[in-house]
């Protein structure tokens, strides 16, 4: 038994590489993975930008920017179906978020790690550092987005509804919501470091399998993960906005529906006959 925690004793957890600068402690590691998922975000959004300027006739798309468009069309669909029209700027911001997040996840699965204790492009998602900052920023993206949409005083009546006693309840369930999408993250791909790590104190003659297994078993998930962030990203713009819109379409149809109304009343009333 001593001598299996031995071992086990030699995992770091939750270790970064750090520096200090002005009293704020800096995970660099964190950081340049950040940098390094970024990056590839762009690189791709720009390839796939740059074979859209080809002319039509010598154009032929792209794996890249069929990926892009596939993900782009399911995600404006998905949307379109469950919570109707929205802000333009919401989908890409789910796609951007989708794809940054996805590439952060999987970094974790290249084999940069030099020694037990150094690893050049851990997934940074395992920091929470990085996934309250992602949390924080959508969601005072979604208040000011409400408050735009509704009002001040519209957006916050929400507070107190349906009854007023709810608004201790209300302020905290708001209050939770980039907490529980930050750590709802963190807690799953930090989970997958710790595997990774636990079945790496197996020989190499014998780990290689569950390896394998272990790896595409984290692709899986940091796919979902970054779906899962998207979506509720989406949803909480959705609810921030619901009803603003409705209103207008609302009254449209109401005046469609009586013009119409008055209309073939109108036909109904039989044309008098001149008398003679």
């Amino acid at each position: 038994m001593t001598g299996l925690l031995l071992p086990l004793a030699d995992i770091k957890i939750g270790e970064h590489t750090t520096r200090t600068w002005g009293g704020i402690t800096f995970n660099i590691d964190t950081i340049i993975s950040t940098l390094v998922a970024g990056a590839i975000v762009l690189i791709l959004g720009f390839w796939a930008r740059a074979a859209l300027t080809k002319r039509p006739e010598d154009h032929v798309p792209s794996k890249v920017q069929l990926v892009w468009e596939a993900v782009v069309g399911e995600v404006n669909t998905q949307v379109e179906d469950n919570l109707g029209r929205v802000h333009p700027f919401v989908v890409p911001l789910a796609v951007a978020l989708f794809f940054f997040i996805l590439i952060a996840n999987w970094l974790e699965l290249l084999p940069t790690e030099i020694n037990k204790h150094l690893h050049l492009l851990p997934a940074p998602t395992a920091d929470t550092n990085l996934t309250y900052a992602m949390a924080i920023m959508a969601m005072v993206g979604v208040w000011v987005y409400g408050i735009r949409e509704k009002g001040v005083k519209g957006y916050f009546k929400h507070f107190v509804e349906p009854f007023p006693v709810l608004l201790p309840l209300n302020i905290l369930e708001e209050l939770t919501k980039p907490i529980t999408l930050a750590l709802r993250l963190f807690g799953n791909i930090f989970a997958g470091g710790i595997m990774l790590a636990l079945i790496g104190l197996i020989p190499f003659y014998a780990s290689w399998l569950p390896n394998l297994v272990w790896k595409l078993f984290d692709m899986f998930i940091g796919g979902i993960q970054a779906f899962i962030f998207a979506l509720l990203t989406v949803l909480y713009f959705g609810m921030a906005g619901a009803g603003h819109d409705e209103h207008g379409t609302d009254d449209t149809d109401d005046t469609a529906a009586d013009t119409g109304t008055r209309k073939t009343a109108a036909e109904t009333i039989p044309t008098p006959v001149p008398a003679r």
